[in-house]
């Protein structure tokens, strides 16, 4: 038997504002090809389905489009619910999707055991995303401290329960955990959000019984083993969610099952659809690596910029605006923009002797005294700013008498 697994799709995903859907579609299409090449029997979600807990029409006709492909080919598929999902919304079809060898378990269910999905040679407790009112009651008056360690013994003692019940009812059958959570140790990037009360309540790897010969995480977007066991493991993200994951190499896991267990698990590479660049520099620098670079990524490379200068200066703003205004280039797109200054600006107190009293400097000397502390200004700029906020000062000082 072959299994995949897999998580953290998070469909109708948008990225500064900047559609993501071509790129879900694109692995889509290549998990499709990866499942009929490599006869893959069962494909496991591990919750974050979508981003949103209400997604746009596109995302869910995105998500059903692949299911009536996956029934085609004959693939069984359980799918857990995140953060992200509304338990509801994904639970809805249920009934009828297990007609169709999709299992769903949107939120916790009550009996636990219905959690738990029965295959010919295989066990799989199908965890989803537990929230505070799954795990425990509020205790009127309990303190912070007694909050999350309740929170985190929650979890502990659901997959405990679970793997009570596998191993009485089914003590020669392999057993595979599913979950979406925080576990200590796991390396995190800025597209997660929600992480349980502020991944206090993250659990260790000692959290998921013995009983479980491999855990199928998700919640964590870059592709990791926990706590040095190769057999917990977050399958990542497939596609890059935010830009401190440009670099990562995204995956899904495959693992291989006979006699009875689990011989070996497989890291397959989900190709790179789009590349996110960040260039970084001075002025000049930024506007020399934007005319060198090069996409080399089938879909328009998103690109973040931040000019970095020795001293403030407020011409660089207008310059770098007036530069991406007119950059078009069909195998780029600059999504988002930012300054630094080594030198920080002074604050306006110190711009004077000390003992001045700031009632007493006009607004036009307070401006005079901040040109003087920028260098890299000429005399023709100073003198331009000047004029021009004279201007504005009239303009106000009429509107104030009228």
């Amino acid at each position: 038997m072959k299994i995949l697994h897999t998580a953290d799709w998070h469909l109708g995903k948008k990225l500064h504002k900047h559609d993501l859907s071509k790129d879900h579609q694109m692995f889509l299409d290549w998990l499709i090809n990866l499942i009929q090449e490599q006869h893959i029997n069962l494909l496991l979600i591990s919750g974050d389905i979508f981003d949103l807990a209400n997604p746009p029409i596109e995302a869910r006709a995105m998500y059903y489009w692949f299911l009536r492909q996956m029934i085609q080919l004959k693939c069984k598929i359980i799918i857990t619910g995140g953060n992200h999902d509304s338990a509801l919304m994904l639970d809805a079809p249920r009934e009828i999707l297990q007609l169709l060898d999709i299992k769903v378990v949107g939120g916790a269910i009550t009996p636990i055991e219905n959690e738990i999905v029965v295959l010919e040679n295989l066990v799989v407790c199908a965890v989803p995303y537990l929230r505070d009112a799954d795990l425990r009651q509020a205790v009127e008056g309990e303190s912070g401290t007694s909050r999350v360690e309740n929170v985190r013994l929650g979890i502990k003692k659901h997959y405990d329960t679970l793997a009570e019940i596998c191993q009485e009812k089914y003590p020669n059958l392999p057993k595979i955990a599913m979950g979406h959570l925080y576990a200590h140790g796991a390396s995190t990037s800025d597209s997660e959000r929600e992480i349980q009360i502020g991944n206090e309540a993250g659990i260790d790897s000692d959290c998921f019984s013995q009983t479980f010969d491999y855990v199928a995480l998700g919640h964590i977007h870059r592709p990791q083993i926990i706590g040095g066991n190769e057999r917990i493991r977050y399958s990542g993200s497939p596609i890059p969610l935010s830009f401190s994951e440009k670099n990562d190499q995204k995956i899904v896991l495959l693992l291989e099952l006979s006699e009875n267990k689990i011989q070996e698990i497989k890291t397959i590479e989900v190709p790179k659809f789009r590349e996110l660049k960040r260039i970084s520099g001075t002025l000049e620098e930024v506007k020399a690596k934007l005319i060198a670079f090069q996409n080399e990524a089938p879909l328009k490379s998103f690109i973040e910029i931040e000019v970095i200068e020795e001293n403030y200066n407020p011409l660089v703003n207008k310059e770098l605006n007036d530069i991406i205004s007119v950059y078009d280039d069909e195998n780029s797109v600059v999504l988002k923009h930012r300054f630094s200054f080594k030198n920080e600006v002074k604050s306006s107190e110190e711009l004077f002797i000390e003992g001045t009293n700031l009632e007493d400097i006009s607004e036009k000397s307070m401006l005079q005294k901040r040109l003087e502390k920028e260098n890299s200004l000429s005399e023709e700029h100073r003198t331009l700013m000047m004029e021009a906020f004279t201007e504005l000062l009239l303009m106000v000082e009429q509107d104030d008498e009228n």
